[in-house]
């Protein structure tokens, strides 16, 4: 007899209800998108800048209504089926990783959407171990040091594993940690994911089995940014700021991304006609969590008593050149990854921003730093 695990449904039902939510959303959002750019039309609107006045409503303001109202109808009709028919899911059961991966990245993109419209898409927060919630009782050899990794934008708690490699798995092996992957929504605001983090590490230092002598955190692109956030956002009398000794920032735009500031351009160009306009807001529909990355966050250093180790990427040879400067490893440049005052720096070059995960040569200096 075979004693080989059934593999993981790519596709669950409630994968199912919530994309058919999201259908919807999409068409009502396009309805509005004509109906606007129909106004402006038969406004005989200026090529530049806005109309002189708002488009009066006409008949043709009933029809879209009308399509409106019977898109809303079905997609609450559907919706009434699916949650009928729909089972509920095992909280503790891992997912097909092609799974977990689509649905990191459409949470990136509209993950904000997804968790205000109730949608059983969105990601809640939670700190995993082998891709399901962290379970107490079943815990094998808590130790007293924790190590929790923060993954970025799009991205999920399994795809620290890169190429054969994690980080957290390969620390806590060699130095001893607990290692704990956070996964969460990473379209929301990065104030929203930091104010949650904090919560989590406060219950996590609260309920952990023995005395946790030490924290550390190490975050990946937008994940380290969330882990500032966290410590903002922790209260007066918090217990896991008083454990936490160091955090690891691979490739985080503390100054900001050139890429979202590029799509926020677009977006103000495509304003500046009020044919275009109507189009702008599919620029618009990004997530939070997208045009947070436009400016990073404030440049200030972390309390004192917790050390920064900011560690940037280049594709190119040399950290100085013009390309690391503006281009940096493919997302975020050399000085926006090293734009934390206070932080131990390193530039490792001839990477981007994904070998930040599993080069060798990172690692070693993860292990020294932590060590």
């Amino acid at each position: 007899m075979s004693t080989k695990t059934p593999a993981a449904p790519w596709l669950r039902a409630t994968d199912l209800r919530g994309l058919s939510r999201l259908a919807v959303d999409a068409s009502v959002g396009i309805v509005g998108i004509a109906e606007t750019l129909h106004h402006t039309i038969t406004a005989v609107a200026p090529p530049l800048g806005r109309p002189k006045a708002p488009p009066r409503p006409g008949p043709s303001a009933l029809v879209y209504g009308a399509v409106r109202g019977t898109m809303g109808l079905v997609g609450r009709t559907v919706d009434r089926a699916f949650a009928l028919v729909t089972p509920p899911e095992a909280s503790g059961h891992a997912g097909a990783p092609g799974r977990e991966a689509a649905l990191a990245a459409l949470n990136g993109v509209w993950g904000d959407h997804l968790e205000a419209s109730g949608n059983p898409l969105a990601i809640r927060m939670a700190l995993r171990v082998d891709g399901r919630p962290l379970d107490l009782s079943t815990l094998a050899d808590p130790q007293r040091r924790l190590l929790v990794l923060v993954h970025g934008l799009c991205m999920n708690d399994g795809q620290w594993q890169r190429q054969g490699h994690d980080h957290g798995r390969a620390l806590a092996a060699e130095l001893g940690f607990t290692p704990l992957w956070l996964h969460y929504n990473s379209g929301r605001s990065v104030a929203a994911n930091g104010a949650d983090l904090a919560a989590q590490l406060q219950q996590l230092v609260a309920t952990w089995p023995v005395p946790v002598d030490e924290l550390a955190i190490v975050g990946h692109s937008m994940g380290g940014l969330v882990a500032r956030a966290a410590l903002a956002n922790a209260g007066r009398g918090a217990a896991w700021p008083k454990r936490l000794k160091k955090i690891a920032f691979l490739g985080t735009p503390h100054r900001g991304a050139p890429l979202e500031r590029g799509g926020h351009l677009v977006d103000t160009l495509l304003g500046v006609s009020p044919y275009a306009a109507p189009f702008a807001r599919l620029g618009r529909a990004r997530s939070a969590g997208i045009t947070d990355l436009r400016h990073g966050l404030p440049a200030k250093a972390l309390p004192r008593g917790v050390q920064a180790l900011a560690l940037a990427a280049t594709r190119g040879g040399d950290a100085a050149s013009l390309a690391s400067r503006t281009v940096g490893d493919g997302l975020v440049p050399v000085a926006s990854a090293l734009g934390l005052p206070g932080a131990e720096t390193i530039v490792v070059t001839g990477a981007d921003h994904w070998d930040l995960l599993s080069r060798r040569d990172v690692y070693e200096r993860l292990r020294g730093w932590l060590g």
